[in-house]
């Protein structure tokens, strides 16, 4: 028994006729009639009896008249909800990101995603990259923006932006606005983010390649977010790794110093991370689409 053979049996029912339900359906009449066949001969039962003027439902087809209207009905609202799903009239989005990408990019791409798809619902969370990736592989989240590429298991990530990491100091640091080498650092005091930042890590594997390992560093903080850190750095604490995304206001300003290293390139990348195979959501095929097609 399929949707096709209910639809049928429901149409002639409700025409009483082969022909006008035919007709109704766009399909031939010897069309009809062999899904109305196989309908009968799966369940056992004649459906209609057929006479010169009209055909009429038996015992049989009385029963299942109500039951086969209530299917299709369920099967025409599904059909419906996932049309509109496809066509991003409805539907929920929930991105999950690391601090930079989540409080200084994203907000200004899911603005432009509402604006294009106002039926979509749309949510983002954010925390460390770590978590980030957990709340993916747990299918918490649809996509993940996260500043490094982990090595989580079954997840893909695919370069998206550039973002280019810089030293801030106190405003009265002496290496306020210089250039240093990158030996200078060890034992300075510095602030870091948190285990699972994924700006930690960078920044990390950055120095490690230029030869300062994090034994050499001194730190004198972890702290959870790159605002926290920023305004530890102002108030004294040590010197802090931050995206220029969001230590830009704080520069211009003032309130920070930048410090250059010599013959080091600060870039890392921002990825999205999400499975490679998995249940489509055409939410975020349309949002990663986006993100890829504005950079």
């Amino acid at each position: 028994m399929n949707f096709k053979q209910l639809e049928a049996f429901v149409w002639v029912a409700e025409l009483q006729s082969f022909t006008g339900a035919a007709r109704h359906l766009y399909m031939s009449q010897p069309a009809i009639s062999f899904q109305i066949k196989a309908l009968e001969e799966d369940l056992q039962v004649t459906l209609f009896r057929r006479n010169e003027k009209k055909v009429t439902l038996t015992e049989a087809g009385r029963l299942l008249y109500p039951e086969a209207k209530q299917l299709l009905g369920h099967y025409q609202k599904i059909k419906a909800g996932l049309d509109a799903l496809r066509g991003l009239q409805t539907g929920q989005l929930v991105v999950g990101a690391s601090t930079i990408p989540g409080e200084y990019l994203l907000p200004y791409y899911l603005g432009r995603f509402h604006q294009k798809y106002p039926g979509v619902r749309v949510k983002l969370r954010i925390a460390g990259s770590g978590d980030v990736l957990r709340w993916l592989q747990e299918r918490e989240i649809d996509l993940g923006v996260v500043g490094s590429a982990g090595e989580a298991e079954n997840l893909e990530f695919v370069p998206w932006l550039d973002d280019e990491l810089v030293i801030i100091v106190p405003p009265r640091h002496r290496w306020a606005g210089k250039s240093v080498e990158i030996g200078e650092m060890a034992g300075e005091k510095c602030v870091l983010r948190e285990e699972g930042s994924g700006t930690r890590r960078s920044i990390l594997s950055i120095l490690e390649k230029h030869g300062l390992t994090p034994d050499s560093l001194n730190v004198e903080m972890e702290l959870g977010s790159t605002r926290a850190v920023i305004s530890a750095v102002q108030a004294g604490v040590g010197i802090g790794f931050v995206s220029r995304w969001a230590a830009a206001d704080a520069i211009n300003t003032g309130a920070v110093g930048e410090v250059r290293l010599l013959g080091v390139n600060m870039v890392r990348k921002l990825y999205l991370a999400r499975y490679p195979s998995g249940i489509a959501n055409y939410a975020s095929n349309a949002f990663v689409d986006l993100l890829q097609s504005t950079t």
